[in-house]
């Protein structure tokens, strides 16, 4: 089984969470604050250097203001 981080689908996720911070109008630093995290390590998840596990996952997409189940399917 190939690593998920190195998925077409995987990709396609982490296209779809810079979308989202761009339309919530938010750049790396800001949502880097909201997740008490910081903008390297947003930068890193966004470009696949770093993989998010499913509760971290959970978190940005709500900082977004999204709600999961609809991020979940813009991967099919």
């Amino acid at each position: 089984m190939q690593k998920s981080l190195y998925t077409q689908q995987y990709q396609k996720m982490l296209r779809h969470l810079k979308k989202a911070r761009h339309n919530a109008g938010l750049t790396q630093r800001q949502l880097a604050e909201v997740l008490e995290a910081t903008q390297d390590e947003i930068s890193k998840c966004e470009t696949g250097v770093r993989r998010l596990d499913v509760i971290e996952l959970k978190l940005w997409v709500e900082a977004l203001g999204l709600e999961v189940g609809e991020f979940l399917e813009c991967l099919d």
